[in-house]
């Protein structure tokens, strides 16, 4: 692996995408409960306050929501797709979302392309890599603890309040 040279949004950016976005959308959303994608949708639908769309041509329905073949065949213009594919993928994912209109393209952690990224930001995207949607709303919004993070307790049981 060659050494990383593109640096991306300091947290204070980070948490101007997050506040800014009204809308994501899950690229590589997955039905299976055991998929990071599905651990996030989750979350997202029940702890933050995005409208959130699942992109997957395989899969019907995740959570109890549709989910949509591609990116333009969503019923609205998200403002962050959210990429959950192989490195492979990246490029394509890249095209869609701009294509589409989107404003931000966000990296899952793992995930690292910088020809992505600067084709991204020549395109006008804001463009996070290697983080967690999920772990970044919860670490600006206070919900750390609840994902079992940031405790200084190692226990699966839930602290009395």
């Amino acid at each position: 692996m060659s050494a990383r040279t593109w640096i991306g949004p300091s947290a204070p950016e980070r948490l101007g995408i997050l506040r800014a976005t009204r809308s994501i959308a899950i690229v590589g959303a997955s039905d299976n409960p055991s998929r990071a994608s599905n651990f996030v949708a989750t979350y997202l639908l029940s702890s933050s306050p995005y409208e959130v769309y699942f992109v997957n041509p395989r899969v019907r329905e995740i959570l109890g929501h549709p989910v949509y073949p591609s990116l333009d065949a969503l019923p609205v213009v998200p403002d962050l797709v959210e990429v959950f594919r192989r490195a492979e993928d990246l490029p394509t994912v890249l095209e869609e979302t701009i294509a589409v209109g989107a404003k931000t393209l966000w990296l899952q952690l793992g995930a690292w392309d910088e020809d992505v990224a600067r084709r991204g930001e020549a395109a006008g995207l804001q463009v996070v890599m290697d983080r967690c949607v999920k772990i970044e709303h919860a670490r600006f919004h206070g919900g750390l603890h609840l994902a079992g993070f940031d405790t200084g307790v190692i226990s699966s049981r839930r602290a009395r309040l």
